[in-house]
């Protein structure tokens, strides 16, 4: 699995994780498959981020104008979390490939809007390094 396979991947886990009742097992099996060799990367992402999800929701809440997470759209707040996750806790990848991975998959799950959405909340954290 390539690392932009596992971040949509990861997308649609922590979709699946946010409001429902799923287990990160569960979810994670749910989008895999039963049996399925889980991809290191993928499993790092979406474990990371449900479990920094209280410091990365206060950060992305102090840095988003105008908005709250509730009032965001699931898959943009969902990407978003998994962006800020990556540049605060993952350093694997470079600032801007973190960033532009993030508009590629608003760009598959969202449309144009969300990606010039996200690309602007990250901005910000951009600026912060």
């Amino acid at each position: 699995m390539k690392r932009r396979e596992a971040r949509e991947k990861a997308i649609q886990t922590l979709f699946q994780l946010d409001n429902t009742e799923l287990s990160i097992d569960e979810a994670i099996v749910y989008i895999i498959g039963e049996g399925v060799e889980v991809n290191p990367f993928y499993d790092k992402l979406v474990r990371g981020t449900v479990e920094n999800n209280t410091e990365i929701d206060t950060e992305l809440s102090a840095k988003l104008e105008n908005w709250s997470l509730s009032r965001l759209p699931k898959i943009e707040r969902t990407v978003l979390r998994l962006a800020v996750y990556e540049l605060h806790f993952g350093k694997d990848a470079p600032e801007r490939v973190i960033m532009n991975e993030a508009i590629e998959l608003c760009k598959t799950f969202g449309d144009e809007k969300s990606g010039r959405f996200v690309n602007g909340g990250l901005s910000k954290f951009a600026e912060k390094e």
